[in-house]
């Protein structure tokens, strides 16, 4: 039984990873260490609570006595590096947190799985030549683009915000502990996920939850910000394989191809709702426009093909059939 560190796996993205994974590879345990800070949530892992192979660890990937213990205890053999501070509008309001946990917690990480694997005595026969080190972030880190175009790995970084900045600080550290050490790193940018059990603050969560409570939608400026929209568990695949067939060094980015801007998503959201949850009046009636985020970047959109064409990544939903599904989890927990 091989074990693997999850970092940040009570969050959005890694609560929906934990559980397919485990159900995937029954010859992995997973240990998964959370600060619990305010997007994190245990109940988003009910389903693996009780599983023998999951284990949960409250603590922060900035403390290097816990981590280096736990590499002790149990050994691992491959990090999935999720845990983030990751709300763009507490950056701006905060930017020190996003500093300290994706910055210096994402170092701590890198450096003591490098004393790990690469420096302990008999690491060869131990089996830790193939330990990888797989680094989660996002398109943000590139900036914003115009009308056209699609970011691409050889797309030069340009964050615009703390949050962006923060993760594009942390991809360059894991990079470096590659061209420097060859530490086995593998770094996934993507686009923006939605789906279960993402945090009422996030935009997708936020119009559902103002809709469906009678309160004014907000959106952003004048709405026509666009994102290229990608379903969690499509995203948890994109992960699975570049953790377990990508090549060392490289990034892959992981994009839906499924360009909406926050104005569409909205209406689109009302569309459903009005179907599913009927009023006397549209929830569109409810939408409303707010002064924009600074630094509030224009589009973003992701070319997939590196992850397609390398490890055969396709994502299975289009945006028509996530939402669907994201809608109606939402209208069960907010029943």
């Amino acid at each position: 039984m091989q074990a693997i560190l999850i970092t940040g796996g009570a969050g959005f993205i890694g609560s929906n990873f934990i559980p397919y994974f485990l159900n995937k590879y029954k010859n992995y345990k997973v240990v998964n260490l959370d600060l619990l800070t305010y997007a994190g949530d245990l109940s988003n892992l009910s389903e693996v609570a009780d599983n023998e192979r999951y284990t949960f660890v409250k603590g922060d990937i900035c403390d290097r006595e816990l981590v280096e213990n736990l590499f002790k205890e149990h050994q691992f053999i491959g990090v999935i590096h999720f845990a983030a501070e990751s709300h763009v509008d507490n950056s701006i309001k905060n930017p020190d947190a996003f500093v300290r946990t994706n910055v210096f917690g994402t170092f701590n990480l890198l450096d003591v799985a490098k004393k790990h694997w690469m420096e302990s005595p008999n690491v060869f026969t131990e089996g830790f030549e193939n330990s990888r080190f797989l680094h989660v972030s996002t398109d943000e880190v590139y900036g914003s683009l115009g009308e056209t175009g699609f970011f691409t790995e050889e797309t030069p970084y340009a964050p615009n915000s703390p949050y962006s900045a923060s993760k594009a600080s942390s991809d360059f550290m894991v990079r470096s502990y590659f061209h420097t050490f060859g530490m086995n790193v593998v770094t996934t940018n993507c686009s923006n996920n939605y789906g279960p059990k993402q945090h009422d603050e996030k935009l997708i969560p936020t119009i559902i939850r103002k809709a469906i409570s009678g309160e004014n939608i907000p959106i952003y400026g004048d709405g026509k910000n666009i994102r290229d929209w990608l379903f969690v568990l499509d995203h948890c695949t994109g992960i699975e394989l570049a953790f377990k067939e990508g090549k060392l060094g490289e990034t892959y980015n992981v994009g839906g191809k499924n360009e909406r801007n926050n104005l569409y998503i909205a209406n689109a959201i009302c569309e459903i709702l009005d179907e599913e949850k009927p009023k006397e009046i549209s929830y569109k009636e409810q939408i409303s426009f707010v002064e924009d985020r600074a630094g509030h970047d224009f589009r973003y959109a992701i070319d997939a093909s590196k992850i397609e064409g390398k490890l055969n990544w396709k994502a299975q939903e289009n945006f028509e059939t996530g939402i669907r599904k994201t809608i109606q989890w939402y209208l069960e927990k907010y029943s």
